[in-house]
């Protein structure tokens, strides 16, 4: 399986993942001059090679009309000058503009504005929607933070170009590795205060925090922020899972660098290589009940897996005073935990939950569609760690039996003979 890993123990920022997943291609240049192409206005991008804590990796720098981000925002105190902002710093309107230092005079583009660029350009579709996706994430974000609806966000004309060129570059880059599983670390956000137009924000700066809910993230002893809105919604929308590095025969390995010194070096880590499979994270929730009915019991189960349930089950169990009892386990995904509580309360007698997270190393699957004398027959394949299994669909195996009066076995047969 061909697996990405990114490590944001630095955290992360639009242009040092582009940075890190562009040392992945085989032909670095051949991407930045398809970019310079695509026709985002006033754009140039270029790449450099920098040094962190004696590492070597590539900056990536975006210039719009010739400008780079952080030349003309002399006001702003971060930590990823050139892409820091892109969220929050520069989704300011019109009435905070006469608050800036440098007095520059520059238009604002709406989120249609955005959907509107990004629609222009000259890419593949699964390319823009991935784009837009990442944009909604922020403007989402900011809509929340702002108390303003998303039609009233507005990114500073440099600002967004800028950003725009960071989100694509990454989606393009995503498209053109095409990894099977994406997996991303923890992320590191830094720690303090940030300066923004609005004045001093905690970090992770709200947007960031917003954007980040569910996903593993910690401070630390570094100051300032590490993981920019940008940075946020690029990783919270590719990541398959958040946790640590499978095992994996890494066949390249990409280092995207920010533009400050700390004591750990600045970048992003990106590896790409085969894994042995495919893993994931799931929750396990689990309550005891002695006091239902095997058909409330029942009717809950069926009302959790209707909620996305990944899988019920039941158990028989010995509980206190010697009461038979019945435990009940549910495994979901974490953005499913709210749900999946809420049908527990709702449908068990219980009082208390207990949660578990758990890593499973599962069968790639894929359903392939046969066409047959008796209709369509969807067979399922599961594959991985040397292992291939193949079986056909129940409910078209059981509409063929029943059609003919005969067995399910019979009807497998049926179905390989022809």
């Amino acid at each position: 399986m061909k697996t990405l890993y990114i490590d944001c123990g630095m955290g992360a920022a639009g242009d040092m993942l582009t940075a890190a997943l562009l040392e992945l291609l085989p032909d670095p240049d051949a991407f930045i001059k398809r970019m310079d192409s695509l026709g985002i206005p006033g754009v140039e991008i270029s790449r450099e090679k920098a040094c962190k804590c004696g590492i070597t990796g590539t900056h990536v720098t975006v210039r719009v009309n010739g400008e780079e981000e952080g030349e003309h925002l002399n006001h702003h105190d971060n930590d990823h000058e050139h892409e820091h902002g892109h969220g929050h710093e520069h989704e300011h309107n019109h009435e905070h503009e006469h608050d800036h230092d440098h007095h520059h005079e520059h238009a604002h583009s709406s989120m249609k504005d955005i959907e509107e660029l990004i629609a222009s350009l000259e890419l593949p579709q699964k390319v823009r929607e991935d784009a837009l996706a990442v944009y909604r994430l922020i403007a989402e974000a900011e809509s929340v933070c702002h108390g303003r609806p998303v039609e009233q966000i507005h990114f500073h004309e440099v600002g967004s170009i800028d950003a725009v060129a960071d989100v694509t570059a990454v989606c393009l880059l995503m498209h053109e590795l095409a990894p099977d599983e994406v997996i991303v670390s923890p992320v590191h956000v830094g720690s303090g205060h940030v300066r923004c137009a609005h004045g001093i924000l905690p970090v992770p700066a709200p947007a960031t925090a917003y954007i980040l809910r569910g996903v593993p993230i910690y401070g630390g002893g570094i100051k300032g922020e590490l993981c920019t809105p940008t940075g946020a919604a690029l990783l919270k929308h590719f990541a398959d899972r958040f946790g640590d590095m499978p095992v994996m025969s890494a066949s390249a390995i990409g280092y995207g660098m920010g533009k400050k010194d700390f004591p750990a070096a600045n970048c992003v880590r990106a590896m790409i290589g085969e894994s042995g499979g495919l893993t994931d994270e799931v929750l396990e929730l689990s309550c005891n009940v002695d006091d239902m009915t095997a058909e409330a019991i029942g009717f809950a189960c069926e009302r959790l897996f209707e909620g996305g349930a990944r899988e019920v089950y039941t158990v028989p169990i010995g509980m206190k005073k010697s009461r038979p009892g019945t435990l009940i386990r549910v495994m979901c995904g974490r953005e499913d935990r709210d749900m999946m509580l809420g049908l527990l309360f709702k449908h068990t007698t219980t009082i208390g939950v207990r949660e578990a997270v758990t890593r499973r190393y599962v069968l790639e699957r894929r359903v392939e569609t046969l066409e047959t004398d008796d209709g369509e027959v969807r067979l399922k394949i599961s594959s991985g760690y040397g292992t291939t299994r193949r079986k056909y669909e129940y409910d078209d195996l059981a509409r063929i039996a029943r059609e003919k009066d005969i067995s399910l076995r019979e009807a497998e047969e049926l179905i390989e003979e022809r």
